[in-house]
């Protein structure tokens, strides 16, 4: 059954209006007609089945007919902080987190990071982004849409980091302390909230990552092969997901 997204507004009293781009993907090429059902969801963990009443010249009408929890979401709520990389490696980063289950992202501007983007280019991508972010979690039958977040520096997110129980951040040339050692010492039924911070191309410097160590994060080897950071940030989460039994487990 087909899958949408609206705004908690465009509930009303047993009615979901649905407008925009869905509206145009329903009526004009999916060209379903009234009585005809698809799914909802208000982004809250909430999915509804619903059956078209109405096309409006802008919305289409539906009717409620059965709500329930959606119980795709993950028990944890994982934020990657990701370097920008090269070319539309940043597309698929996101397309595959939000299949996995992360819940936001944000774009990260560190020392070697090779793209920079200021301004109106930063509003966007953030744009283009948050809406493969939105294809994703329909396509995953997801109850959540992940948030792509405003851009950070690196030296800015310390600022965050109170918000989480765990700050990770790969880095190849971290020796001693593997993630499957951390993870391991790690109760991620009460540990919730992570953030895992991804290097760009060039990797992170020694002082980006003595910063993060200071501010509380944790340096973890991704093991002996280098991966790239469209690779990298994967891993980790798939990790964690099933570290904490998310993954069929």
């Amino acid at each position: 059954m087909h899958r949408f997204f609206v705004q908690p507004e465009d509930i009303s009293e047993g009615i979901i209006r649905i407008s925009g781009s869905d509206y145009n993907h329903i009526y004009r090429s999916l060209r379903l007609g009234i009585g005809e059902e698809i799914i909802v969801s208000s982004g809250d963990g909430l999915d509804h089945r619903v059956e078209i009443r109405d096309f409006q010249d802008d919305a289409v009408i539906t009717v409620i007919k059965e709500s329930y929890r959606n119980e795709n979401e993950p028990v944890l709520e994982v934020t990657l902080a990701q370097a920008i990389p090269k070319k539309s490696n940043m597309e698929l980063i996101i397309q595959k987190c939000t299949e996995l289950g992360i819940e936001r992202i944000i774009p990260l501007n560190t020392e070697r990071t090779i793209v920079k983007l200021e301004g109106k280019k930063q509003d966007q991508r953030r744009e283009r982004w948050q809406k493969i972010a939105e294809e994703a979690a329909k396509q995953s039958r997801r109850g959540r849409i992940p948030l792509i977040d405003q851009f950070y520096n690196l030296r800015q997110l310390d600022s965050i980091f109170p918000e989480f129980d765990l700050v990770l951040i790969p880095w190849e040339e971290e020796k001693g302390r593997g993630l499957k050692s951390v993870l391991e010492k790690v109760n991620l039924q009460e540990k919730k909230r992570i953030l895992i911070i991804i290097g760009p191309e060039g990797g992170f410097s020694q002082g980006e990552v003595d910063f993060v160590q200071k501010a509380g994060g944790i340096a973890v080897s991704l093991g002996p092969r280098i991966l790239r950071t469209e690779t990298a940030g994967f891993v980790t989460l798939t990790a964690l997901l099933y570290q904490a039994g998310e993954l069929g487990g």
